[in-house]
């Protein structure tokens, strides 16, 4: 789960695919094993989550599923850590049972030794869905 040392960049947006995919498959388990112990998760609005759990419970009470088209990567390094932001569109279905695509998002991660550190995410949900998404 570390980055290449022959390429950072790679292997860090390796992690944060892999990541995100899991928690899609709602795999949450393999998936925490991504991120450092201490991680910090916020989502639109200031919802600060401990833990994927917590994360998927407050997805479930909104949505039925939603995932991640990803158009590009960003990745830059500071001082150790790896930063990676990852941007693109959700598409999904909501508790109705109508279905979205083309909802804007971008998230970020901070990987310290090759773990996801900070993950915040910002995306269109809330202001279509008239919540913080």
């Amino acid at each position: 789960m570390n980055a290449s040392s022959a390429d950072p960049a790679r292997g860090a947006i390796e992690i944060v695919t892999s990541f995100l995919r899991l928690v899609e498959q709602r795999r949450l388990d393999d998936a925490s094993r991504y991120l450092a112990p201490s991680v910090e998760i916020t989502f639109p609005g200031g919802r600060r989550f401990a833990d994927l759990n917590e994360q998927v419970d407050a997805a479930n009470s909104r949505y039925r599923k939603v995932r991640k088209v990803f158009d590009g990567f960003d990745v830059l390094e500071e001082d150790g850590v790896v930063i990676v932001y990852v941007f693109g569109d959700l598409e999904g279905e909501n508790l109705a049972g109508e279905r979205f695509t083309s909802v804007r998002f971008i998230d970020r991660f901070e990987l310290v030794h090759g773990l996801i550190a900070t993950h915040q995410v910002w995306n269109d949900l809330g202001a279509d869905a008239g919540h913080d998404g």
